[in-house]
């Protein structure tokens, strides 16, 4: 598998890990995260943005706001905790 088929699965991944956090099916969407950054680790290649900054490093789920994680923003800061505990923060302008 080349590194442009990876890079389109860690993406389709991506796609089924939210659509399954929106069903509530936790389970599957920590499945959907591992297998993306089992792939990505494998073909040396980095996660998205967007969906590296989605997922709990903790526990491998796929964050929405409002259904698994509450997100605040202060002091030039976005604030991300996860139903895990887990807290990440990244800044912004």
């Amino acid at each position: 598998m080349g590194a442009d088929i990876a890079a389109e699965r860690i993406e389709r991944l991506a796609e089924l890990a939210a659509a399954a956090t929106d069903e509530g099916e936790f389970d599957r969407s920590r499945a959907y995260v591992r297998l993306a950054r089992r792939l990505a680790e494998r073909h040396r290649l980095s996660l998205p943005r967007e969906f590296a900054r989605s997922t709990c490093d903790a526990c491998d789920v796929y964050q929405r706001p409002g259904v698994n994680v509450r997100v605040r923003v202060q002091r030039g800061r976005v604030i991300r905790r996860c139903d895990c505990g887990a807290t990440d923060r990244y800044p912004y302008r």
